[in-house]
Formats: C-alpha cells, sequence, structure tokens
C-alpha cells in the first residue's frame, strides 16, 4: 500500500487501503491501531533493517524512500510535541521530495496519534453520539492511548480532528470525523450512508472527469499546468523547460519548506495513459544538475521496475508522483474544480437553546 501510494500515509489510511484493495480482512473496530501497532514492533525489533520507518508521530513511509526519520528520546516527549501544533498529514509533495540522508535511531511506539486514539474512543465508547472533544481526551488519557505533559491536551486534540476534517474537504473526500457543534464531534460513518455515498460518489465522478480533462490537454497547456501547481504548493522560481529540448525536463523550480529548506527540483511531466518505465527514470536522473533532485509527474502510474529505479540507494533520488495524486493536488489547491457549499439543517435539543 506505501509503494502504491508513494507517500507516507497514517495507520488508519493504511489500513483503508488494505481493506479497499482487498489485501487484508478484519473484524476488529480499530483496524488502524492494529496497523500501528504491527508496524510500530517490527520498527522496534528491527531498526535500521525494518522496512519501515516514521516520519512524524503516526505516520509511516518505506524506509527505501531515504526520507528524514522521525527520532523520539522518550514516551512524552513525542506527545508533548504533539501538543504544540496540528497533527497534520505530511505535504504530498513537501514529504515525498523533501530528504535530508540523515537517519537517526528508530523509535519504539509507546502511544498513538491524538486523532487516532480519538477514532478508537468514538468507536468503543460513543455509541454512534457524539462526545465532547474534552471527554474523547479525558478518555483516551484513561485508556493510555495517548499521553502528554502539556498543559491542554483538550484544545491539541481538537485542533487536531479539525485539521484532519478541513484536509480531507479540500481533497473532495469523506473525513473519519464529523465537527457537531459545541465542541462535539462524531464519526462520519454514524452519518445516513445515503448522504455520505452521494457525495463521495459525485466527487469521485468529479476526479475521474479532471483527469480526463488532462489527458486531452496540449503538451504546452499541460506543462504550463504544472508550472501553475508547483506554485501553488510552494516552489519558487518556477521556469517552463520542455520546449528547449533541455533533456526531457520539462520544469524547473525550487521546492522551498518553511522559508528555510530549499531544494532544487528538475520535473518532468508525463501525460500519458501507460505506465512508466524505468528508463524514464534513468533519462530524468542523468538530466539533473548540480544539487538538484529529480521529479516525474505522470497522468498514469509507474511499473514496479520504474519504483524501484527511483528509490534506488546508490543513485540521486527521483521522486514519483501519479495520476491519482496529481488530482489530489490540483482539487486540494483548487485547480480545475470548483467548489459548492449546502447547508445541512438537523434538529436539536430545544432545552439547551433556553
Amino acid at each position: 500500500v506505501l509503494l502504491d501510494a508513494g507517500v507516507p500515509l497514517r495507520p488508519a489510511e493504511i489500513a483503508q487501503r488494505m481493506i479497499d484493495q482487498q489485501l487484508w480482512q478484519t473484524q476488529g473496530l480499530t483496524p488502524g491501531a492494529t496497523i500501528d501497532a504491527r508496524l510500530s514492533v517490527d520498527i522496534r525489533d528491527n531498526g535500521k533493517i525494518s522496512k519501515f520507518q516514521r516520519t512524524q508521530p503516526g505516520v509511516f513511509a518505506l524506509r527505501s524512500w531515504g526520507l528524514p526519520e522521525y527520532t523520539r528520546i522518550a514516551k512524552d516527549t513525542e506527545s508533548e510535541a504533539s501538543d504544540e501544533s496540528p497533527d497534520e498529514l505530511p505535504d504530498s509533495v513537501e514529504e515525498l521530495i523533501t530528504t535530508s540522508g540523515k537517519e537517526h535511531v528508530a523509535p519504539i511506539a509507546q502511544t498513538i496519534s491524538f486523532t487516532d486514539a480519538a477514532e478508537q474512543v468514538l468507536n468503543q465508547y460513543g455509541s454512534k453520539v457524539p462526545m465532547h472533544y474534552r471527554d474523547i481526551t479525558r478518555k483516551a488519557i484513561d485508556l493510555g492511548l495517548i499521553s502528554t505533559r502539556g498543559q491542554t491536551p483538550d484544545q491539541t486534540m481538537y485542533a487536531q480532528i479539525l485539521t484532519e476534517i478541513d484536509r480531507y474537504k479540500k481533497r473532495g473526500e469523506v473525513a473519519r470525523f464529523t465537527k457537531e457543534g459545541r465542541g462535539l464531534v462524531g464519526l462520519s460513518k454514524w452519518i445516513d450512508v445515503g448522504l455520505a455515498h452521494q457525495i463521495e460518489q459525485t466527487n469521485s465522478q468529479v476526479k475521474k472527469a479532471l483527469r480526463n480533462r488532462l489527458y486531452g490537454m496540449t503538451p504546452k497547456a499541460f506543462e504550463d499546468l504544472i508550472g501553475a501547481l508547483l506554485v501553488k504548493i510552494g516552489f519558487d522560481n518556477v521556469e517552463i523547460t520542455g520546449r528547449s529540448g533541455d533533456g526531457g525536463i520539462d520544469v524547473r523550480g525550487t521546492l522551498v519548506v518553511g522559508g528555510v529548506i530549499r531544494t532544487r527540483m528538475a520535473v518532468q511531466a508525463k501525460r500519458w495513459k501507460n505506465n512508466v518505465q524505468a528508463p524514464i527514470v534513468q533519462q530524468v536522473r542523468g538530466s539533473l544538475g548540480a544539487h538538484e533532485q529529480g521529479l516525474i509527474i505522470t497522468t498514469s502510474d509507474y511499473s514496479s521496475g520504474a519504483r524501484t529505479e527511483a528509490e534506488r540507494p546508490d543513485a540521486i533520488p527521483v521522486a514519483l508522483m501519479n495520476g491519482h495524486q496529481l488530482v489530489d493536488l490540483l482539487i486540494e489547491h483548487d485547480i480545475g474544480i470548483r467548489r459548492s457549499t449546502y447547508d445541512l439543517i438537523e434538529l436539536s435539543d430545544l432545552a439547551e437553546e433556553q
């Protein structure tokens, strides 16, 4: 699942994709927690020879990608750090591309992320009734799902839940949590399946239509679109080079992360329906300038040989973005789509209104 995604994922997302692809069957109520535990044990037992690594609290990647490894000194250290900022998924491009080549001691998992803990509490104790984020936090601490020395763990919990809801909304996907007002939080799977299903089906059709439009673009228009997307996701000095015959490189630019990390990137854009093969990866790597890293963006996908070549440890890394990831980023940054919102009214307790 991680190899197919090409980017770090949370255990809940890994579990859902495993189930959707019929790679795994489970009757458990918290499959994400099971995946988190199994991956954490593998990292703990195998250290640097584990196929997996943790890139930030509750986020797993393949070690062969060469991403910076998250290091936890003690159990409370991670949780305290988690209290300082929302526990967001890494950006699809920044985490895919930004590497330091440095690894540290593999951490030993003690707790799960705030959002995974919230899902587990709601599953076990919500009874399909929204719970207040303070009650969710208290129960998660009592169960030992999270541990923190921060002064406001309940605020951290709520901030992370809202951040996740917003991120999924931008991608046109149904988030696992719902915001019910007055600090109440529920699970989207509790909503009438008809409504949630209709929203997801409509958004899925729009995604397919957007991808088909990409196939119909001229090479110049597609390269310009990729250039515009790179600017949106944080690239500076973006230059379209595809029409200059620059060694197969279509766009060059500098990825800026946090205003501090600057990575020069050479990008090749492939408006293809067939999978990209290993020779294309080799071509991009051979066209890189000094201190550059490579990125291939395609409307299709990659062969296993291309992925293996891109991850070759003794060569300059080449990041791969497939059509699914490309469409998700376009939607997240409102390129090629427009958003429609509707008010959904529900009954409330009249006694609470007085």
